[in-house]
């Protein structure tokens, strides 16, 4: 579906929906102004269509006993993408790790990774990262407070936008 398919129904829909994807199709379809059978079509289409890739609870970390958070900048020694591939598929599977991107510029990568104490997340840094073949350089930066974390896009900017190309 692409984004000139979506209506305002729809984009409002992926408004709601990312700021409370707990709510019941019933509120849903109260808030974004149609009834709950056509609503529930629509939110079935939006992820059918990778719209809506899932729907998660966000946990508070440290209640759980994860203390630290680091964002760890990761070069290789090769961007080959057989390489790169390597390197994404070993990051998809240390639980540490949260979060792996890759990236244009100084880093190959940035990963946030979060770990109940630093002893756990040094074990992780040089029992793995550091030994994974074909990464040349590791820097870390230690989060000391988050300001901000929203998930998701800004649809306010997007409507915004729609209506001055309309």
């Amino acid at each position: 579906m692409a984004m000139t398919r979506l209506d305002p129904i729809d984009r409002k829909i992926l408004a709601e929906l990312q700021a409370d994807g707990r709510m019941t199709n019933v509120e849903l379809a109260r808030r974004v102004g149609i009834s709950a059978p056509p609503c529930l079509r629509r939110v079935r289409t939006l992820e059918e269509s990778g719209l809506i890739e899932g729907y998660h609870a966000d946990v508070n970390e440290r209640e759980l006993g994860f203390e630290v958070q680091v964002f760890v900048m990761v070069g290789l020694d090769s961007q080959a993408e057989a390489e790169l591939s390597a390197f994404e598929e070993r990051c998809r599977n240390w639980p540490l790790v949260r979060e792996c991107h890759m990236l244009n510029g100084e880093v190959d990568f940035i990963l946030k990774c979060v770990a109940p104490d630093l002893s756990g997340f040094q074990s992780f840094l040089t029992g793995e990262l550091l030994t994974t073949p074909n990464v040349a350089s590791v820097k870390t930066s230690l989060v000391i407070r988050r300001a901000k974390d929203e998930p998701g896009v800004p649809f306010d900017i997007l409507e915004d936008r729609l209506s001055k190309s309309a």
